[in-house]
């Protein structure tokens, strides 16, 4: 059986959208998105339904809730383009909702394929629980990062970082490159074409398996805030 992919049809699809960013040319068009765009998704969430748990058991891939939805919401933005010009979905710790966890994610837009992890968003409880942790645990973290897979994959961790080492840590600590860090992500943005390559899904599944234990290692930290509903975070998302 061929892994799952999307085709040139969906990239096609995604550029007309982007240029007639419109609810009513949307419905007209609708059956193009669920065919070539949304059905090609559901398509690799599933395999990954079935994939990950031999590397992420923690973490899960329901064709329920892990795609995002089409529509934006403009409420709170300047831009009121109604649309998204992209398809992305999101892999969540089993339990969370969500954005309540460190987890995985992938979107796929006309310029680009964009495979990654992490934290990109935490609540000020969530923040601190994971700096505790690395305070903690650096030497692992370190080695995470460090690891030859791991740079050569994604090259390094990545995230908004503070200019010096916050409050409630010494400045001298020896994790404190670490701590300064807002976000952890893991991530490769690709060429858009890799979304229709026939490696695209060993690809997506080896990135997965690469930054699957820094993942991990967020969500071990924010395990205590989850279970008190203290913490929110979520994935990198165009929206």
């Amino acid at each position: 059986m061929a892994s799952p992919r999307f085709t040139p049809e969906t990239l096609r699809f995604l550029k007309r959208l982007a240029r007639n960013n419109d609810r009513d040319w949307f419905r007209e068009h609708k059956h193009e998105y669920e065919e070539h765009v949304r059905g090609p998704m559901l398509a690799v969430v599933r395999q990954l339904s079935e994939d990950l748990p031999a590397f992420a058991p923690d973490i899960v891939a329901d064709e329920r809730r892990a795609i995002y939805r089409i529509y934006r919401d403009t409420r709170f933005s300047g831009d009121k383009t109604p649309l998204k010009t992209n398809i992305a979905a999101s892999f969540p710790r089993r339990g969370a909702a969500r954005h309540e966890s460190a987890g995985l994610y992938l979107e796929v837009a006309p310029g680009w394929v964009w495979i990654g992890g992490g934290l990109y968003a935490p609540t000020p409880q969530g923040l601190y629980r994971v700096r505790e942790h690395v305070a903690a645990n650096h030497r692992a973290l370190h080695r995470m990062v460090t690891a030859p897979a791991f740079v050569r994959e994604v090259a390094e961790l990545r995230g908004e970082r503070l200019q010096r080492v916050p409050r409630g840590f010494p400045a001298d600590h020896p994790a404190a490159d670490y701590l300064r860090y807002k976000q952890f992500l893991a991530f490769r943005e690709l060429p858009p074409d890799t979304a229709t390559s026939r490696r695209f899904y060993t690809t997506l599944l080896g990135l997965f398996r690469t930054i699957a234990p820094l993942v991990q290692f967020l969500n071990d930290a924010l395990a205590t805030d989850q279970s008190a509903g203290a913490s929110k975070l979520t994935m990198r998302t165009t929206v």
